[in-house]
């Protein structure tokens, strides 16, 4: 028994007398030089990347109906990068400015300038391309269209209401919701898709939600606790 005793106690000590200590060097330290760079890094960030699922469709209409969707949102989608760009930019000027003859006068400038330059474009638009176009504004500047124009009144309101005149049965109110509306789900994975294969510029969206949440949603067919 005290055999047994002394083994266990020797035990610990015999499994540390067979490991051999191994020197470390503390000072050393691996650095990664970017071609370009001449400062050297420790580590490289990198951006993140989204896993994207491949789409199913349960017909061929289905995938035509994608394609369509496809096509309008890639074709409208830099004039609401454009939109929540000159609106950033407008709202940073007419805060530096005091009188509102001042800010008027400038409101004016910013919407001739987008009407010389897209007013034209804009007016080509088909009435599901205006309401895909209404919803990205939504997505990129957290506001519907109906709110910009009516804070913005000065300079957007005769900008929106001249482009948007021809667009028949387009709801100005219309938020981007792609927890509770499927094409807008579409929506952003048409867009994620075209900012990770280089064909559109990324611009972050303002309306929150989670993309991976939503394609479990909705390619999965289960259901997503509402992140408060």
């Amino acid at each position: 028994m005290k055999f047994i005793t002394y083994l266990y106690l020797l035990f610990p000590v015999l499994l540390m007398a067979q490991i051999k200590p191994v020197q470390q060097d503390t000072t050393a330290v691996e650095y990664i030089l970017v071609e370009g760079d001449s400062i050297p890094q420790t580590a490289i960030e990198l951006d993140e990347v989204i896993m994207l699922r491949k789409l199913k469709f349960d017909s061929k209409d289905e995938r035509i109906r994608y394609l369509v969707l496809k096509r309008k949102t890639l074709k409208v989608y830099p004039y609401a990068k454009l939109a929540a760009e000159r609106l950033v930019a407008l709202k940073a000027r007419l805060e530096t400015l005091e009188s509102k003859r001042a800010k008027k006068r400038y409101a004016k400038i910013i919407q001739k300038y987008i009407e010389d330059e897209f007013s034209a474009e804009l007016k080509k638009l088909t009435r599901t391309e205006g309401q895909i176009l209404v919803k990205l504004i939504h997505r990129q500047t957290g506001k519907t269209t109906f709110q910009l124009i009516k804070e913005l009144r000065n300079g957007w309101r005769a900008f929106w209401f001249n482009t948007t005149a021809s667009m028949f049965d387009i709801s100005l109110k219309r938020e981007f919701d792609p927890l509770h509306a499927k094409e807008d789900f579409l929506i952003e994975d048409i867009l994620e898709r075209a900012f990770q294969d280089g064909k559109l510029e990324r611009q972050e969206p303002v309306v929150e939600f989670d993309y991976y949440d939503l394609t479990t949603k909705w390619l999965d067919n289960k259901t997503v606790e509402v992140k408060q």
